[in-house]
């Protein structure tokens, strides 16, 4: 049974601009089949290094509370199918969204799926707390942003961890001047105006900061796509500073980047650069802010955060000890190790296919490509080492090594032995 949350002053003929909007182009465009999806994460292997990106340091479980906020047309379903044994609970202000979500959940039988019409700024009228918060793509079309990521952390449990995604700048010029172009020539999100957007779209001239965009995001020839892109009647985007500051003012704390490669220093192109010492002495924020001005074209940012009074911190892997060395590294799902056409000196190469940026490709040496095999999800980082005997490596070597695969999004840990190793420690004493 739907669970539809009565939406009180939501009344017809007084919707505001954003939830009409959305009711006539509902975004993500909806799905009758989530087949394939489910295919994908019968895999264990793939579930634990989910979980442990956002909880690398607690023992793995599937039954946690997880708040889809915003859910569209799917993605509460599609969070559902993924833990089949977690309650998840989809919110949304958009009645057309809920209504493709229920049909999903039906045909599915997602019975522990629970859907509320309600907007994420009266989200404690649900009286629950929640283990996990997703909440991306929603934020930054808010009238008031900092009131929707306040009202998001009164219902995340003090451990808790929240997934944002928010729109940044540089990487969307060519939409925003394309939005301030249909705002002069009074281009609505109407059929009409969408047919004769797409039209103009076809006669842009090949230097347009969005011709790149065009080419390389198939989903702008979705009109609903097109509309949430060019025409939406409100949205904000983030710097990396702005970003770090929308986290702080909302008592919240920067976790780490769902994919981070793109932001480190030590990835990719940015290595390379003759100001790549001054770029690594600088704070790990400042860093990440350089890194995106000079990559230029990141569309979005994607990050894990935390309450600001989480018990212990936000507890991502550290490398300055021995205790990296219980470390269980698992692979990422979306990572590939090519063994063929290799550079010279190359045994293997490591692309992680969510990567954006070209550059963003890891280079295996022999030894490097050995240990790298010896990850099975279950052995510790010391375990592998033990294993590789004939290593031309140290162990200190080996040990910045996966810290290298962390850093390059090839493998999340869980750190939960190490963990429970430090609290019987402290117990002993």
């Amino acid at each position: 049974m739907s669970h539809h949350k009565d939406p009180g002053r939501l009344k017809a003929g007084s919707l505001p601009v954003v939830q009409d909007f959305y009711e006539r182009y509902p975004y993500p465009p909806p799905v009758e089949s989530l087949d394939k999806y489910r295919a994908l994460w019968q895999d264990p292997q793939k579930k634990r290094a989910d979980y442990h990106l956002y909880w690398p340091s607690a023992p793995y479980c599937e039954d946690h509370c997880i708040l889809i906020a915003g859910c569209g047309t799917s993605q509460a379903a599609k969070h559902a199918m993924r833990w089949p044994d977690a309650k998840v609970v989809g919110i949304d202000f958009s009645a057309n969204s809920i209504d493709k979500t229920v049909q999903l959940k039906r045909k599915y039988q997602l019975d522990k799926l629970e859907l509320h019409q309600m907007p994420i700024e009266r989200v404690s009228e649900l009286g629950e707390q929640f283990d996990q918060i997703v909440c991306t793509g929603v934020l930054h079309h808010l009238a008031s942003p900092d009131i929707g990521l306040k009202a998001l952390r009164s219902v995340l449990r003090p451990e808790g961890a929240m997934q944002l995604m928010l729109y940044a700048p540089y990487g969307r010029a060519g939409i925003y001047m394309l939005q301030d172009f249909c705002r002069r020539l009074g281009i609505t999100a109407s059929d009409e105006g969408i047919d004769e957007l797409v039209a103009a779209l076809q006669l842009l001239p090949p230097a347009h900061p969005l011709q790149n965009l065009l080419r390389e995001a198939p989903d702008f020839r979705n009109p609903a796509a097109l509309a949430d892109a060019l025409l939406h009647p409100q949205d904000r985007a983030y710097s990396v500073p702005q970003l770090f500051e929308f986290l702080e003012n909302g008592g919240m704390t920067f976790g780490r980047w769902i994919n981070q490669a793109a932001y480190e220093p030590a990835c990719g192109v940015m290595e390379k650069i003759p100001q790549i010492s001054r770029l690594s002495a600088l704070p790990k924020a400042e860093q990440y802010a350089a890194t995106e001005l000079f990559r230029g074209s990141m569309l979005t940012h994607s990050v894990v955060a935390y309450r600001n009074d989480r018990p212990g911190g936000p507890q991502q892997p550290e490398f300055t000890s021995e205790d990296c060395l219980d470390y269980v590294p698992i692979r990422r799902a979306d990572t590939i190790c090519i063994q063929e056409r290799l550079p010279p000196g190359a045994a293997a190469v490591l692309i992680n296919q969510s990567h954006t940026f070209k550059d963003l490709v890891m280079i295996l040496d022999h030894a490097e490509k050995n240990l790298y095999g010896g990850i099975d999800g279950t052995a510790s980082i010391g375990d592998i080492i033990r294993k590789n005997p004939v290593s031309t490596l140290s162990a200190d070597a080996s040990c910045r090594f996966f810290e290298r695969l962390w850093q390059w999004d090839q493998v999340v840990f869980d750190q939960s032995m190490q963990t429970s190793k430090s609290s019987r420690h402290a117990k002993a004493m």
